[in-house]
């Protein structure tokens, strides 16, 4: 019964997700005065430009990479270069793909387990930190550059509707941090109920903490790491504007994206596809001057971008036979033997 209600839910949201998806791009795309501006910025085109947002997200991926090799290292765990790259190009690809974004974290912490069978406490801290010091680093970028900003951010009212959702957003995220820390810091997490939920990853995420607090260099190299990865994603829809000859400030234009990044990364269309274009279709028009339609259109490249590279970590998952592990396992059994690692973590800590 239990199972039937998960399955129900699942499919529920995803339909939810796919119709939310589609009357927003419908949106956002029906407007005839929009759609001329598309044609004409399409018309001129500096194509070139594209190439070049390539080139910035492959950055994206190889400061990523290099971030979770890094990690991977502290824990002990020395993958040869293939192995690594596979895993961290499934990973890559599921967490564009499948909801909520976290679905290629599943994949990559269910596969890391198998290729080190000797490090599975290891491997699975290593895949939660690495999420964790890419948030940080996240918060970090969004906070210098909306305080940089923010007087043009909030100077109209939808602009000021986004902005406060960020704010919320950003708060309710330090706010975590910050007791995640004091929490772990004086190592309240045993004190919760046994049956309290999420006490497994909690438990894992403080774990993760003490141990890379001890790396502080390969934390910091990590936190660094992280930092260009984010700054690297955001040249990428730069690139994308550069294409359709968007003529935009970039400290403007770099303030914009934690807000379009935090807001499309909610699971509330699939991917962000739709609600991408909506906030920056008002975001981009009224803090950059760039045309509504073009500025859509900036969102739909960018993401096509990020797609184009994403794309070889499933040709890679088509291939990839992990070691000990032979046919395709369904994605619920991933979740379900990942959980167990965690609870075992849980209850050595």
């Amino acid at each position: 019964m239990e199972k039937t209600f998960r399955t129900v839910k699942k499919v529920l949201i995803t339909i939810i997700q796919l119709a939310v998806t589609i009357a927003l791009l419908t949106w956002v795309y029906h407007d005839p005065k929009k759609l001329a501006e598309m044609r004409q910025a399409l018309m001129h085109a500096r194509f070139q430009w594209l190439v070049a947002g390539m080139f910035a997200y492959l950055v994206v991926e190889a400061a990523a990479a290099f971030r979770w090799h890094v990690l991977l290292k502290v824990q002990g765990i020395h993958l040869n270069l293939p192995r690594l790259s596979g895993l961290f190009l499934i990973g890559m690809f599921y967490n564009q793909f499948l909801p909520g974004g976290t679905g290629g974290d599943i994949i990559k912490s269910y596969l890391l387990l198998k290729e080190t069978p000797d490090h599975k406490a290891g491997a699975l801290l290593a895949v939660v930190f690495d999420r964790f010091i890419g948030l940080v680093a996240l918060v970090a970028v969004t906070v210098t550059l909306v305080s940089m900003r923010f007087d043009l951010l909030s100077q109209t009212y939808e602009t000021r509707r986004y902005l406060w959702i960020l704010l919320i957003l950003l708060g309710v995220s330090v706010a975590c941090l910050i007791a995640s820390f004091v929490i772990s810091g004086f190592n309240l997490f045993h004190s919760l109920p046994h049956k309290f939920p999420g006490r497994d990853k909690l438990i894992e995420i403080a774990t993760a903490y003490h141990l890379y607090a001890r790396h502080w260099v390969a934390t910091s190299v990590a936190f660094c790491a992280s930092l260009v990865a984010h700054l690297s994603t955001f040249t990428t829809f730069l690139c994308a504007a550069y294409a359709l000859r968007a003529d935009v400030v970039i400290t403007n234009f770099f303030a914009v994206l934690p807000i379009e990044r935090t807001i499309s990364a909610l699971p509330i269309s699939f991917a962000g596809v739709g609600l991408r274009e909506k906030v920056l279709q008002t975001m981009l028009h009224q803090v950059c001057g760039v045309p509504e339609g073009v500025a859509v259109l900036i969102g739909s490249l960018s993401f096509l971008i990020m797609v184009v590279c994403c794309l070889p970590g499933g040709i890679v998952y088509f291939f990839y036979r992990p070691s000990g592990v032979k046919g395709r396992v369904r994605m619920r059994e991933m979740q379900r033997e990942v959980a167990t690692m965690e609870h075992e973590i849980g209850e050595s800590q």
